[in-house]
């Protein structure tokens, strides 16, 4: 299966603005994942992939929060496995992720896996719901 990588030029200028600016601040990223059937959960791949991504993520000083499989989809039809909560010091951290030693491991494998992303960008603090 093709991998879909649907890039939103707005949203990464807007990214980009942001990493260069002196307000660059943290940015939790919000990761929906669809894997190639075959590789999730328990294939090398993913294996592999899940290995090395803490890793990757290490060398710009962010780090997964938490890591969700889906139990069924009771509302709409974006189809996912996994969701996943990435923190990041800076949305120039999160830029650099392509730029690290890492990523020559990490990007290969997830092209292998993961055969559609979906990712938001969200504040990093909690508003607390009462």
């Amino acid at each position: 299966m093709q991998v879909q990588w649907n890039a939103n030029d707005k949203e990464l200028a807007n990214i980009k603005a942001i990493a260069e600016s002196e307000s660059d601040r943290p940015v939790l990223m919000i990761n929906i994942n669809k894997y190639n059937d075959a590789e999730y959960p328990s294939e090398d791949i993913y294996k592999e992939y899940m290995k090395i991504l803490p890793k990757l993520l290490k060398e710009v000083g962010a780090k997964v929060l938490w890591r969700l499989t889906k139990l069924g989809q009771p509302v709409g039809s974006q189809s996912a496995h996994e969701m996943l909560s990435i923190w990041y010091p800076s949305h120039k951290s999160f830029l650099a992720l392509r730029d690290q030693p890492s990523s020559m491991e990490n990007f290969p494998l997830k092209n292998l896996c993961v055969s559609e992303a979906v990712v938001y960008r969200c504040p990093d603090d909690v508003i607390p719901v009462s």
